[in-house]
């Protein structure tokens, strides 16, 4: 059975869709961009909205106990090629080796003009 994780720290949800859900040992964070919590506004710039992103997930993680360490695949989103090196600096900085497979894709858009959003599979060991 899946089980929904729910945070009252993290961003709300744009859509009719889960922050989360634990199905089994693993779990699947949705897509998060750089939305800050407390004001609900996006963060301006690739670096901080990576930042942020990478935090809104670590912030669906927490509730349930985890951390980024616990994180086996991601997948970046971007609207430009040209951000992939300045995203690709913050990204390094919160994950170690063995580091999570990664995927990264460009797009032609994120919702709320958003340039990076970062989903993540984690497994609770």
């Amino acid at each position: 059975m899946n089980e929904r994780i729910i945070s009252n720290e993290a961003p709300k949800p744009v859509g009719p869709y889960s922050l989360g859900i634990q199905a089994g040992k693993l779990i699947f964070c949705s897509g998060e961009i750089g939305t800050d919590p407390k004001t609900g506004k996006l963060v301006q710039g690739t670096a901080n909205q990576t930042e942020r992103a990478l935090q809104n997930v670590e912030i669906t993680l927490k509730s349930i106990g985890l951390s980024l360490n616990s994180v086996v695949k991601t997948t970046v989103y971007l609207i430009d090629t040209k951000d992939f090196e300045e995203m690709n600096e913050v990204y390094a900085k919160h994950f170690s080796a063995p580091y999570p497979a990664r995927s990264t894709v460009v797009v032609a858009s994120i919702p709320k003009g958003a340039r990076v959003e970062i989903d993540a599979i984690a497994l609770i060991e």
